[in-house]
Order: C-alpha cells, then structure tokens, then sequence
C-alpha cells in the first residue's frame, strides 16, 4: 500500500455538509493500490461505544490517485468518523493521527475526524438554475445596433471588418432586446453582458461612472425594458461587475489627480507618493493599463461604494447574478461582504468570479458560488484542438478539477470553450465542427452551467483580442442550419434533462473512447467522444 497517497482533510473539499442533515465524505489513495475502503461513523458524544460501518466506493479517478466517496445522512449535526481500509485480507485504520494495524475507539475522542457540529449558515447552498443553465455571452457592442436614431457619431467599424483594439461597430441593448426570440431558440436561458456602465472603451472594463448605463449601448430604461422581457421569456440577466479596477476618469480618481495626498479619496487607491505619476504609473493598476487604476479593497470607504454600486443594480433593474472581474486579485474580506449583502437581497442571485486558476479559497460557501471554469476550457483545448493529450489523461484531467471543490461548487461552475478573453475554440480547432460540436456536447455533460459565446452557433472565427471580438454576422444565409440545428438539440439537453441537472456522474476511458455517464439510481444517460472526436449519446 503507498502509504503516503493517503488523505483526508475534515471540514474541505474531502468532508463537507451538503444540507443541514447530509454529509460527503471523500478519501484519497493510490489509483495503483487494491483496497476497499470503509467509513466508520457515528455521533460525536456516542463514538467510543457505538460505531456504524458504510462500504466507500471509487468516484473519481486522476493520473495519481482514486478518490472514494460517500454520501450520508445523519440524524445527529455533530458526527465524528475514521477510515477501514482492507488490502490482501490484511485491515488498517486511518484517523487524525495517521495509518495505524489497531485503532482505540475507548480513546477516539483524541484523533477521529469529526465535523463539530453543521452550522446552517456554514453550508453553501446551491444557486439551483445553475445546475443546468445555459448562458450566452454577450460582447454588447459587437452583438447588434438596434437603436436607430442614437449619435452614431462614434461608430468607426462597418460591420462585418475585423476589429481593433479602438474599434465602436454600435451594438446596444435595445439589439439584443430584439432578438431575445433568436436567442431564446438556441437552447439558453441566461444571457451574461460584459460590461454595460459608463465607459470610453468599447468593452467597457474601464468604468468612469458605475450608476450609469453607457450612452452607447442605451439607458436604464432599456436595460430594465431587457430584463423584463427576458425574464417574461425564461430567460435570466447576468452583469459584469468591473470592481478590481475603474477609469482614470473616475471622479475619484481625478480628485486625487487634481489634490494629491490632500484628496479624501487617495487611500482609495495604492499610490506610491502624493499624486498618481500618469507617465511613470507610480499606482497599482489592471494588469499595466495605466488608464485602469486599481482600487484599494481593504479601504472600508471603498468596500462601501462598491457594495452600493452591486446593491443599486441588484435592487434597481432586478438581475440575476453577477460575474465578478479579475475576482481573485481582490481581498477575501470584501467578497465575504459582497455576499452577505448580495445574498441578504436574493439568495438566488449567482455569483460567479472570473478566475483562470484553483480557487478553492474562494469558494467555501462564504465568497463565491462558482468560478469561470478555465480548467475545463484548458483541458478541451489540449485535448479537442492541440491533441497533446490522450482520452485516458482527459478522463484524469476532469475528474481532477472536480475533485478540486465540494459537490455544490461543482453543480454551479459556468463551463465555457472561450470568451472575450481567448481565441475562438472553433479557431482553435482549426474550423473542425465535429471536434466543435462534441466539445459542447462534453461541457453539456460536465456538471455545472454550459456557456456559449456570441456567435459560437454560426461558426464564429477569431484570434487574440480585438479578433475574438467581431461583429456578429446576420446573415442567415451565410449560417450552416445543420451545424446551429445541432448545437440547438445539445443545449436544449441540457437545460431540459433532470440527469444532466441532478445526476451523479462518472468519468472514464476505454477503447480510446471517453465516456461522461450522469445518472440518478437506475436512470442513465451516457456520452461518448471516441478517438475520431465524434460524439454519441445514449439515453
């Protein structure tokens, strides 16, 4: 037995209380080793002289190792529990204090692992729509220009040219206003916006005021008229909330331009000296955009603004969740103040923060409901469209990101194959619509929410920002029916099917051929991608 692939962490993504009366427990061992894995359990305060046993099986396996997993209800909050693990007829226990050949229940109280006691307020609670949402990202200035008589003055990009990075083509909210309809017949039912706040950019993530629609995409008329209609079609809202950073042009920001160190609002920010050095940036930034000065998050006059700008949106236009920027670089306190005010308004509000890495800090019930899966779309791209892992690393792969989180985390990731921020996946894939459509069909099958990018449905192409950002093409004739046809009966799947939405689900390879099973006692659906990337479903 490797002794030393063994783990186990109590009150993490290894031990977590699902509901106030459910509890997930998991065990790591080697994938190598044959073993059959025991939970031994019982209450807290009863442990030492009444103990129930419960068979553990294999739910996850990576390159390394196998994880076991059990679901159990229990009658008592408080809930103490070790490990039996029999290899060769030979049996070992494993408790705080490590392996052991004999365990002593009379002194467990020392080194069980336990779960205190389930403190409601401590389980993260599922946001239930994400388990099988389907969103639509929306690069609002490139979707398309429904207001005919706005200044049209600032547009400079025909539609249909290649943008750059100074480009205006004059998409709105009232276009997407009008083709809620188009929208709603693909399959989704939550259109997520990059930003829509006052800006000079064309996408906006510098935001010079946060309580005002930008005049190019419309007003806060339209945007209430969007999320009226789109609700009154089942369909749900998701804003952009640009909070790492703002505008130079901010009024705070010129405040201290102008005052320097006498400015009330120069703690706002994290400037090294009296005044903000435009040219030698002497203040933290986005990135090392001179014109995106970084708010200071651990300022509590800040937190305050911020969490007035998220609440006057949330009450004001009655969205539905919000996608949080740049999400990790600002500090867990005020994430953590984030929610109990966003959450205090509608506990079904999703929060979701873009982060491309593990962010299981994040992600503990007490900040975010999900993440960005960046994961999921690295893994696609390695394996659909660079082809630099097989169908038995793939299996690995995902099944490693969901052991990264607990359950609930996992039911609401927003799963995507690019965005504003990458290249095109049908790029990527070199135009292959097959390795396209089985792509989708795997993130419909992945478990969590399944987001399309704007135009991804008529074969969008595009390269590195400003390219993944062209304008969409109307054309109808100019679209392959066939291809949207099927991309339309995959998302419908998975907003529609109770098994992609509260399944369990089972990833493995065999015969080059990658299976995703999702299923619920007896009931089963199963996807396979085989080594032509050509997908099947059996129901």
């Amino acid at each position: 037995m490797n002794v030393s692939a063994i783990f186990h962490n109590h009150e993490s993504n290894y031990s977590f209380a699902m509901e106030n009366n459910k509890i997930v427990i998991r065990l790591r061992v080697s994938k190598f080793d044959d073993l059959r894995v025991y939970l031994v359990y019982g209450k807290k305060y009863d442990y030492q002289n009444e103990q129930n046993e419960m068979e553990m099986y294999i739910k996850y396996e990576d390159q390394f190792f196998a994880y076991f997993e059990t679901t159990i209800e229990v009658e008592d909050k408080r809930f103490a529990y070790i490990f039996k693990i029999i290899e060769n007829g030979e049996t070992y226990y494993y408790s705080e204090d490590g392996l052991s050949e004999n365990y002593d229940f009379f002194n467990s109280f020392y080194n069980f692992f336990q779960i205190p006691y389930i403190n409601e307020v401590d389980v993260h609670k599922e946001v239930k729509w994400l388990k099988n949402a389907v969103f639509y990202q929306i690069f609002v200035d490139r979707f398309l220009m429904g207001d005919e008589e706005k200044d049209k003055s600032y547009i400079n990009l025909k539609w249909g040219e290649k943008p750059n990075p100074k480009s205006f083509a004059g998409g709105d909210l009232r276009g997407i206003i009008e083709k809620l309809d188009y929208i709603k017949s693909l399959g989704v039912n939550v259109i997520y916006l990059t930003p829509i706040f006052s800006s000079i950019s064309n996408h906006k993530y510098d935001i010079n005021d946060f309580f005002e629609v930008d005049k190019h995409f419309g007003s806060k008329k339209v945007l209430r008229e969007l999320v009226d209609k789109a609700h009154y079609l089942g369909i749900r809202i998701v804003l952009d909330a640009v909070f790492n950073h703002c505008s130079d042009q901010l009024m705070q920001f010129e405040d201290v331009k102008k005052n320097g160190l006498k400015s009330k609002y120069h703690n706002w920010f994290i400037i090294d000296g009296d005044y903000p050095d435009m040219e030698n940036v002497n203040y933290e930034t986005f990135a090392s955009v001179a014109y995106m000065p970084k708010f200071n998050t651990s300022n509590s006059e800040v937190a305050s603004f911020l969490l007035r700008v998220a609440k006057y949106w949330t009450n004001e236009i009655g969205i539905d969740g919000w996608r949080l920027d740049v999400s990790d670089e600002l500090s867990h306190d005020f994430w953590r103040q984030f929610r109990k005010e966003i959450k205090s308004i509608n506990e079904d509000i999703a929060i979701i923060g873009e982060s491309w890495h593990n962010s299981y800090s994040f992600l503990q019930g007490d900040q975010f409901d999900s993440i960005m899966n960046y994961a999921f779309t690295k893994s696609c791209l390695d394996y659909f469209a660079w082809e630099n892992i097989n169908v038995e690393k793939m299996a690995n792969r995902l099944n490693s990101i969901l052991i990264r989180n607990k359950t609930q985390v996992n039911n609401m990731m927003l799963n995507l194959l690019d965005s504003h921020d990458t290249l095109r996946f049908y790029t990527q894939v070199q135009k292959d619509s097959k390795k396209l459509l089985s792509a989708i069909a795997l993130m419909t099958f992945f478990p969590g929410s399944s987001m399309i990018y704007y135009g991804t449905e008529i074969k969008m192409e595009g390269g590195f920002d400003p390219d993944s950002r062209r304008t969409f093409n109307w054309n109808e004739g100019e679209w392959d029916s066939k291809f949207m046809d099927e991309i339309k009966t995959l998302l419908n799947i998975k907003s529609e099917n109770e098994l992609l939405k509260n399944g369990e689900v089972k990833i493995y390879s065999k015969d080059k051929t990658l299976f995703v099973e999702r299923y619920i006692d007896n009931l089963k659906i199963t996807l396979k991608i085989n080594e032509n990337f050509e997908f099947k479903i059996d129901f």
